[in-house]
């Protein structure tokens, strides 16, 4: 009988895009449907951006790109890397990709083999699971309650590696939690990694600009492990560019020219108008990206504060990103009358069904007694939004 490889049976659906595309068929029947399970800025890419986009189709950037990306953009990451994080690569360091998440994936396959663990905390981007898997190692989940504020220590850590550990892989601001690790933190865990010379940090950094608390640090700055330290990016969420595809990794030259190697059979080279667009994001005006971090911050606030005052919705404050990460387990057991909540993948599909509000189970992320919100959305949209959970959430008993 045909059928598919295993590994893409053995695969699950992206839950947060599988809650998109239903909240999606939902409006397309005309229901007013409020999706707060998006993970991408509401705001437009900036039009300076638009016209270096525009500029390079009239000057004919529509031929291949060199696989590891533009020498303008790769140098434009490297301007960047300098002068916002105080970090030295060169160009041959920087791979730029069809976006943040196959930069993930290409440095993943690149130093992991069949059997290799990679630790993870918990909770963790959707996607990392299934790319370990995909690379055909083993997920090591390293669970950080609420009142750690979703971090692990470096206890936690010292404990989760073993013989078989390769690679350490976690994001910060974080997905879905919005949480961030301080410089202390970050050296704390370095600590670590330095009594283990074999395992490669992959640093998720894709939140960067969205910070509400002062300077992004990033692991990489330490030097006694900056030679195993991935740095992974991109222009989606801090410029507003989801769309057009472009991530970057800065990284040792061996896993770079490794990661440039598996692109050149994948898919080769990111689009080279997008890339062009982003050598403008990087190197032009930031008041639009510092804007918008300003919007998500009042938008934030807001919908902390309604979000405060819903029966059972445990929540500590986001320090970067634009998602709240409620606890709500003390919900589980509860009915109202017809459907039970026995989990946050319940109490997902009840908030859908019943508020017409699109959110994301917690169990996604490897957090089965929280929920995702995304308050990257307008303020009148999120207020009614919280308005219809908490009507929802009252007639639980």
């Amino acid at each position: 009988m045909l059928k598919v490889s295993d590994r893409i049976a053995e695969m699950e659906v992206s839950p947060t895009l599988a809650m998109s595309q239903k909240s999606r068929e939902m409006k397309d029947q005309g229901i007013d449907v409020i999706n707060l399970s998006v993970g991408e800025p509401d705001f437009n890419t900036p039009d300076h951006v638009k016209k270096a986009a525009q500029k390079a189709i009239d000057d004919n950037y529509s031929h291949y790109s060199p696989v590891p990306g533009f020498l303008e953009l790769r140098k434009a990451v490297v301007n960047k890397l300098k002068r916002e994080n105080h970090l030295d690569y060169t160009t041959d360091q920087i791979v730029v990709s069809n976006g943040a998440k196959q930069s993930i994936m290409n440095a993943m396959m690149s130093v992991v083999n069949k059997g290799d663990e990679v630790i993870i905390p918990s909770p963790y981007w959707v996607s990392y699971s299934a790319i370990v898997k995909l690379a055909e190692g083993i997920n090591v989940f390293v669970p950080a309650s609420i009142e750690q504020d979703f971090k692990i220590t470096p206890a936690q850590l010292e404990a989760a590696i073993t013989p078989k550990t390769r690679a350490f892989l976690f994001s910060s601001p974080s997905n879905p939690t919005g949480s961030l690790y301080s410089k202390e933190e970050l050296r704390a865990l370095a600590d670590v990694f330095a009594k283990h010379p074999n395992i490669v940090i992959l640093s998720d950094e894709i939140y960067e600009h969205i910070n509400y608390v002062g300077t992004h640090e990033s692991i990489a700055q330490f030097d006694d492990i900056k030679d195993r330290v991935v740095v992974i990016n991109g222009v989606s969420k801090g410029y507003a560019m989801t769309g057009w595809r472009i991530g970057y990794i800065a990284a040792p030259l061996w896993i770079a020219k490794a990661c440039g190697k598996l692109q050149g059979q994948m898919t080769s080279g990111a689009s080279s108008i997008a890339q062009m667009a982003s050598v403008a994001a990087l190197e032009g005006d930031q008041s639009t990206t510092i804007a918008m971090r300003e919007a998500f911050r009042k938008r934030k606030d807001l919908a902390l504060a309604q979000l405060k005052e819903v029966p059972g919705f445990e929540i500590r404050e986001p320090k970067g990103a634009f998602y709240l990460f409620p606890q709500v387990s003390k919900l589980f057991g509860k009915s109202n009358g017809s459907i039970a909540i026995n989990n946050a993948t319940d109490l997902s599909l009840y908030l859908l069904e019943q508020a017409n509000v699109a959110t994301v189970t917690g169990a996604a992320f490897g957090a089965p007694n929280c929920l995702r919100l995304s308050y990257a959305t307008s303020e009148e949209q999120m207020a009614e939004a919280i308005q219809r959970i908490k009507e929802a959430i009252e007639k639980l008993s």
